[in-house]
């Protein structure tokens, strides 16, 4: 009978590409996996394997047994989940990975939540952006990521992964309180305003440098950072304007003046888990306490907009 671990070395060098990946994502060493490999071959009883250079090639047969793996190994998370539905309570650790707005948001009411209602359940949080997040996601690092999705920059649908909506935020354009940038009577007043933007390869980054180009201008990023908080200090000490997602408006944005953007641009947020975990009881709490978190914490904001053009 074929190995279930040696499956899953397989499928990873699939999509992982080398050795050497799989063995990080593993834990093992490089020679180790090799050898499983090797192993699996001989169960299988035909070529898995094949020299391409430094590297290996997986056969049509190995391509193949990979779909297996892949179903056997969600199907055994499937299993995990049935058995724990079983259990009077819902107990062990839950690996979360977020970025950072949800940590700052939303994520400290649901784990207060989550310890009244399910004290015997651990969660533990790494914050990874959205690439590495999903990279953990699939090799089993993580049991849930947070991600996010912004207008006209598209996450694709990974296969074997379960994404359900967290909350739809609304994107803000933030001002000073006080000073020439303060009260503009559209984006294009804002031409010559230094701004705090995310880097521009940053899907953040994207969205917005987009959104301040259909207003007709070139942004004059004086400050670049991934920060939503540092950006938000700068708008509020006067040398910046910016535009932040307004779920940390509650707490993180006092001191600015916040204005809606043109047609109420939204990012979403969402999770994502393992296909075969997602009817897991400790999956469902950790959802259902976000969701909770998701209404309480949205923020009451200005309801005017800033108009495009001149």
């Amino acid at each position: 009978m074929l190995n279930v671990q040696r499956l899953r070395m397989l499928s990873e060098l699939h999509r992982l590409g080398t050795l050497a990946e799989v063995a990080r994502s593993l834990s093992y060493s490089p020679s180790a996996v090799s050898q499983q490999l090797a192993i699996l071959e001989k169960e299988a009883g035909v070529t898995l394997l094949e020299k391409s250079g430094r590297r290996v090639r997986l056969t049509d047969a190995a391509l193949g047994l990979v779909g297996h793996a892949d179903a056997v190994l969600e199907r055994l998370e499937r299993a995990e989940a049935e058995l724990a539905s079983t259990r009077p309570e819902i107990a062990g650790t839950l690996r979360v990975a977020s970025f950072q707005t949800p940590l700052l948001s939303i994520a400290p009411p649901a784990l207060t939540l989550l310890a009244r209602e399910h004290p015997a359940l651990l969660v533990t949080i790494t914050q990874r952006e959205l690439a590495a997040a999903h990279d953990g996601l699939l090799a089993h690092d993580f049991d849930v990521i947070l991600g996010e999705e912004f207008p006209g920059v598209h996450e694709p649908l990974r296969p074997g992964v379960d994404r359900e909506e967290l909350v739809s935020d609304p994107l803000l354009l933030v001002l000073p309180r006080t000073g020439p940038w303060s009260r503009p009577r559209s984006l294009a007043e804002l031409a010559d305003a230094p701004w705090a933007l995310d880097p521009a390869q940053t899907p953040t980054g994207l969205w917005a440098r987009s959104a301040l180009r259909a207003a007709g201008f070139e942004p004059d990023v004086r400050f670049d950072s991934p920060d939503p908080l540092l950006q938000a200090h700068l708008v509020r000490s006067g040398h910046a304007a910016a535009l932040i997602p307004s779920l940390i408006a509650g707490q993180h944005l006092a001191g600015t003046h916040l204005r809606r953007l043109p047609g109420n641009p939204q990012r979403l947020i969402y999770t994502s888990v393992r296909a075969g975990r997602a009817e897991h009881p400790a999956i469902r709490a950790f959802r259902t306490a976000l969701q909770a978190s998701a209404r309480e914490e949205a923020p009451v904001i200005d309801s005017r907009e800033i108009p495009l053009g001149v």
